[in-house]
C-alpha cells in the first residue's frame, strides 16, 4: 500500500502523522511511504531522516492526496484537503466530527473511508489513540492556566503554588479521565489546592487512592459546580463523550459568578467545548475575556509541544496503522476496536454519536460499520 503523509496546515500545527521511526515500520511491512517536503522539519525530523527510513520525499501535498492509498495525518483535514480526498482512499487521523458539520459534509462528498483516532477503542473500553494527546493536553492545561493567571496576561495575579504565608491558588478539574488526572498531577505538583469533579464513584475512589488525599474528590452535581466554580482561580474542562459533542457544564451564569481574573481552560474544545462561552482559539491568538474571566480554548493544544506530541501519538497509532496498511478495510472487520474508529464510509456516517448530532441536519444516512464494510 502507498502511505501518504502531508504536512499539517492548521494554524501553528507542527505535528506530523508519521515519525521516521514509524515510516521504517511501514517499509519493513512491505509498504511505500511518501512524505511532503520538510513535513517534520519544524520539530527536528529532516528529509534525510525520512529518506534513510525508506520514505520518498515529494514536493506537494497535492501529489500525496492524488496518489496515496492511505493518508496519515494528525489534525482533521481542512476544507482544501477534504476536496482532494476520494472514494476508496483511507483517511487515518483525528476528526472530531460532531461539532464540525462542514467537515462531515465534505468527507461525505469525497466518499473517503475516514477513521478517527479519538473513537478507536481497546479491550478495556479505553481510547488508546486519544489517551496520549489527553495526557499532553491535561498537563498543558495547568501550564497555560498558570501563565494566564499572571496579571500581565489578564489574570488575577495569583501564583498557583502560593508561597509560605500566602494560600495557594484553587484549581477545579471537571472530569476525572485521562485529561483530568494529568491536569491534577500538574496542579498538585505546583502546590495548588485541587478539586476534581466526576460522576463516577469508582473513578473518584481511584483518584483518591492515586493522590493519597492530596486532592478533593467530589461527586459532580449542579450544586457542586456552582459552589466550587465561584472560588476557583483556574478551571480545567476535561469531560468527554466519545465521538459526541461535549456537554455544556458551566453556564453563562456560572461564569458571571466566577472571580474576576480567573482562568478557564477548555480541553474539550475539539468536541465543541464544555463551557457556555467557549469558542475555539489558536496558538497564535489563544485567549479572550468574557465577564472578566480569561478563556483559553486552543483547539490543538498538544501542537504547542509538537515534538513530544508527535512521538507519543505515533507510539499509539502505529499498530493500528500497520494493520490498516496490511489488510486494508478488512482490518476493521477483523478488529472491533479498530472498527469503532470508522466514522465515515462512502458518503455515509458509520459512528452513531456523530449521526445523532449531525445526521438529520446534513441529511446523511447512518449505516452500521460492519454492514458498510461488508
Amino acid at each position: 500500500m502507498l502511505i501518504g503523509v502531508p504536512k499539517e496546515i492548521k494554524n501553528h500545527e507542527y505535528r506530523i502523522g508519521l515519525t521516521p521511526a514509524a515510516v521504517r515500520e511501514y517499509v519493513a511491512n512491505g509498504h511505500q511511504v511518501i512524505v511532503e517536503n520538510n513535513g517534520g522539519a519544524a520539530i527536528g525530523f529532516t528529509n534525510d531522516q525520512y529518506e534513510e527510513a525508506g520514505a520518498r520525499i515529494v514536493d506537494s501535498a497535492a501529489e500525496i492526496f492524488a496518489t496515496a492509498d492511505m493518508i496519515v495525518k494528525v489534525k482533521e483535514p481542512q476544507p482544501e484537503e477534504c476536496k482532494q480526498l476520494r472514494e476508496g482512499q483511507i483517511l487515518y487521523t483525528y476528526l472530531h466530527l460532531a461539532p464540525d458539520p462542514k467537515q462531515t459534509e465534505l468527507l461525505a462528498e469525497a466518499g473517503v473511508t475516514a477513521i478517527a483516532y479519538e473513537t478507536v477503542t481497546d479491550n478495556r473500553g479505553g481510547l488508546p489513540l486519544l489517551a496520549p494527546m489527553s495526557e499532553v493536553a491535561g498537563r498543558m492545561s495547568v501550564q497555560a492556566g498558570a501563565h494566564y493567571l499572571e496579571k500581565a496576561h489578564g489574570g488575577s495575579g495569583t501564583l498557583l503554588g502560593g508561597v509560605p504565608g500566602v494560600e495557594p491558588g484553587k484549581v477545579l478539574v471537571i472530569g476525572g479521565g485521562v485529561v483530568g488526572i494529568s491536569a491534577a498531577k500538574m496542579a498538585v505538583g505546583l502546590g495548588a489546592e485541587v478539586t476534581i469533579l466526576d460522576r463516577s464513584l469508582p473513578r473518584l475512589r481511584e483518584l483518591d487512592d492515586i493522590f493519597g488525599g492530596r486532592v478533593k474528590t467530589i461527586y459532580s452535581t449542579v450544586d457542586a459546580i456552582d459552589k466550587f466554580s465561584q472560588v476557583a482561580d483556574l478551571i480545567v474542562g476535561a469531560v468527554l463523550i466519545p465521538g459526541a459533542a461535549a456537554p455544556k457544564l458551566l453556564t453563562r451564569e456560572h461564569i458571571k459568578n466566577m472571580k474576576p481574573g480567573s482562568v478557564l481552560v477548555d480541553v474539550a474544545i475539539d468536541q465543541g467545548g464544555c463551557f457556555a462561552t467557549s469558542k475555539a482559539t489558536t496558538h497564535q491568538d489563544p485567549v479572550y475575556v468574557v465577564d472578566d474571566v480569561v478563556h483559553y480554548c486552543v483547539a490543538n493544544m498538544p501542537g504547542g509541544v509538537a515534538r513530544t506530541s508527535t512521538i507519543a501519538l505515533n507510539n499509539a497509532t502505529l499498530p493500528y496503522g500497520i494493520a490498516l496498511a496490511n489488510k486494508g478495510v478488512k482490518a476493521m472487520l477483523d478488529d472491533a476496536n479498530l472498527r469503532n474508529g470508522l466514522n465515515m464510509h462512502r458518503g455515509k456516517i458509520t459512528y452513531k454519536a456523530v449521526h445523532d448530532d449531525l445526521g438529520e441536519q446534513l441529511g446523511l444516512e447512518y449505516i452500521d460499520p460492519v454492514a458498510a464494510l461488508s
